[in-house]
This record gives C-alpha cells, structure tokens and sequence, in this order.
C-alpha cells in the first residue's frame, strides 16, 4: 500500500472517530432545533382542521386527514385590514425612524460644538428610562393632541421611540467612516445632506438594513401601544386583531390558526430575503464595536 493511501485511511479514521464523537452534540442541537419548530407544527396542522378533528386528536398525525383550505380564506379575509395597518405603520415609522436617526447621528458624529458630550450623555439617559414607565404621560399627550384612535399616533410614537438605540449605532458607525471623504466632499462643494446620501449611506447600508429590519420588526409584533391607542376595529393592528379572534362561546381552532399563519407569512418572507443583509450587519457592527 502506497503512502497515500495510507494517510487516506488514516484521514478516514479520524473523521470517522470524530464524527462518533460529536454525535451527542448533534442530538442536542437537533433536539433544540425540533423544540423550537414544535409550536410551527402544531399551528400548521391544526389550521387544516375543523374543530371536531382537533378536539378529537389535536396533536396527530403529521398532516390532516382532511384538508379544510377554506380555513385560510376565513383567516385572509379575517385579518387582511389588520395586515394592511400593519405593514403601513411598521414601514413608515420605520423609514422615518431610520431617516431622522441618520441624521441625527450624522450629527453627533462629525460636529462638536461646546458642550456636546454633555448632550450626548443626556441623550443616552433616554435609553435607561422604561418604555412602560412612559404609558400615561404618553396617553395624556396623545388625548391633549386629538391623535388617539389614529394611525399616526402609532407612527408618531415610534419614530420618537426608536431613535436613541438607532442614533447610538449609527454614529459609532460614520464615526468609524474616514474622514478625508468628508473633507474632499466639503473641498468639492457638497452640502451636509450630499455627504449623507453619498458617503454615510452607501457606507453604512448593512447596519442601515439590519436597523430597518428590527424596527420593522418592532413595530409588526407591537401588542401595548396599538391596545391602549386605536379603539375602532378596523384600525387594529396584527397584534390587537389577533387577541380577538376567539369566539364568544366555540373558539374555531382551525380558522384561529390559520390566520396566525397567513400573519407570519410576511415574517418569513422578510427572514429568507433580508437574512444575508442582516448578517452582515451584524458582521459588521462585530469588527467595528
């Protein structure tokens, strides 16, 4: 036998052997893994059921005996203005919040003027003070400006909500950006705004993403705010809309379940084609923190 074919299996054995070894840490991440994806399963199966085959068996089999499709045309037409109100509000306040908090950090970042740390720091308190803490001063303010019971208060609410964690990240980002492209910008005559959509943005656009994506996702999964400020049904959010799709006396399961599986449909979609933008953002707030 050759020497080659001697380290081949050689190599062999040693893949083997380790292989043999990590088989309980392959258990345990398949174990996780099949946890996790437990409640996905059970709301999959039982929104093509009626209510008789799930009291009867609510756990199996795998897929339904029958499959009542009509499930998901009850949970489409149930919960589609609900998806409406949210994708709008959840898209425009997270477009402003991201806008403004460019800006803002644009500022912190390249400008200092006297006293400009003892800004920043006061600014940075905001991120200690409780969201929860907020809610009835919040409520007052918002009656006083006649906004309950609208959209725009949630939008309003979020932009102001959002910009301090958005403003912190951003400007240890174009604080990391060299400066001779700010100076070279100024020499050839661009304006503070040319800088940030020609410099800070192009730059900056994987954290730019990844902070769209979790204030889109903020404001999707929101449940306090849109159950203290809307009162007309038709305004209601995904999270409010979707307490109420209990029956008043028979909760039909089948139909409950599919529409939270129509409402995460727009989740999955974001995490399959936003997921390599998110990545690396994070990459890149990991080498630059």
């Amino acid at each position: 036998m050759s020497d080659n074919s001697i380290h081949a299996v050689a190599a062999l054995q040693a893949v083997g052997s380790k292989r043999g070894r990590d088989w309980p840490k392959h258990l345990v991440i398949w174990l996780i893994l099949a946890l996790q994806l437990l409640p996905l399963y059970m709301m999959f199966q039982i929104s093509f059921k009626d209510n008789t085959e799930f009291l009867t068996n609510p756990w199996f089999p795998l897929l339904p005996w029958h499959w009542h499709f009509d499930n998901f045309v009850y949970g489409v037409k149930l919960i589609g203005p609900y998806i409406g109100n949210t994708v709008f509000i959840a898209t425009v306040s997270a477009s402003c919040t991201i806008f403004l908090a460019t800006l803002a950090a644009y500022f912190f970042a390249r400008y200092k003027m006297p006293l400009s740390n003892v800004l920043w720091s006061i600014f940075l308190v905001l991120m200690l003070l409780p969201a929860i803490a907020n809610i009835v001063p919040l409520f007052m303010l918002l009656k006083s400006m006649n906004l309950l019971n609208t959209l725009q208060a949630l939008i309003v609410i979020a932009m102001a909500g959002g910009q301090v964690f958005n403003t912190f990240i951003l400007r240890n980002f174009i604080e990391d950006l060299p400066k001779d492209l700010f100076e070279a910008a100024e020499i050839d005559g661009a304006s503070h705004f040319q800088q940030i959509i020609n410099i800070v943005v192009p730059m900056s656009a994987p954290i730019i993403g990844t902070l769209f994506i979790l204030s889109f996702l903020g404001q999707w999964n929101d449940f306090m705010m849109p159950l203290i400020v809307l009162r007309d049904r038709e305004l209601f959010t995904l999270g409010v809309g979707l307490v109420y799709l209990n029956g008043e006396y028979v909760k039909q399961w089948g139909q409950i379940m599919s529409a939270f599986m129509v409402a995460s449909i727009p989740l999955i979609i974001i995490f399959l084609f936003c997921m390599k933008l998110f990545v690396r953002g994070l990459a890149a707030g990991a080498v630059k923190g």
